[in-house]
């Protein structure tokens, strides 16, 4: 599957379920059924790297922090800067920018 490929009717199904998740309590329950924990742990860590990116910390700093790799920090912080915006509009609401 290439990039241009990724949109299917299931991700848009999936992505249609998350939008009616109404609270943190339900976001939980619902992605410990479809996700393994490490799948959740996955997300977790690639979260973080990108708000430790946005705060401008060093690789070797997010690196020691979320023992995330150099190779998955750079790939997070390429999606960052050059992907289709996702990082950056959840970064900026959550900051309130």
């Amino acid at each position: 599957m290439t990039v241009d490929t990724w949109r299917t009717e299931d991700s848009d199904a999936l992505f249609d379920a998350i939008l009616l998740l109404r609270d943190r309590e339900e976001a939980g329950r619902f992605f410990r059924d479809l996700c393994t924990i490490g799948e959740l742990r996955d997300l977790a860590m690639r979260w973080s790297v990108a708000r430790l990116l946005d705060k401008g910390l060093h690789y070797a700093q997010i690196s020691a922090e979320t023992g995330a790799s150099t190779a998955t920090i750079t790939r997070i912080a390429s999606w960052l800067n050059h992907g289709e915006g996702g990082y950056r509009m959840i970064l900026d609401r959550t900051s309130g920018r």
